[in-house]
């Protein structure tokens, strides 16, 4: 399976009725479209209005225990995190957040669970 076709399922996980009653804050489980291949114009255009490299590509805006929200980095089985990524996943864990590289969607989805299970957000 793809990066693509992983992050789908687990989309496809979060969208389950027994899955969103039991977690209904996933509504707010969006990625963040960074990557992809673009032409020289338009990838101009979006670096004007602010997309940056490296950015996680899933983020769940939700506090839980002592974390700010999640940050899921998605990969293939095989697939390897760059150096923006390396940054992005750094910087992002010092302002409080969960950070996390998932190769597939089932880790992805143990990561979900298991960050939802930390209960309410405490400083």
């Amino acid at each position: 399976m793809t990066e693509a076709q992983h992050q789908t399922c687990v989309f496809k996980w979060a969208a389950q009725p027994s899955i969103r009653s039991k977690w209904p804050c996933l509504k707010l489980l969006h990625h963040v479209p960074n990557g992809g291949k673009r032409d020289k114009i338009e990838a101009a255009h979006m670096k004007q209005q602010g997309v940056k490299r490296g950015i996680p590509d899933l983020d769940l805006p939700v506090a839980r225990g002592k974390y700010h929200g999640l940050r899921i980095e998605m990969k293939d089985d095989t697939g390897r995190t760059s150096i923006e990524q390396d940054w992005w996943l750094g910087e992002l864990r010092e302002q409080g957040y969960f950070c996390e590289v998932c190769h597939g969607w089932e880790s992805a989805v143990r990561v979900l669970e298991w960050y939802l299970g930390l209960g309410e957000f405490r400083l």
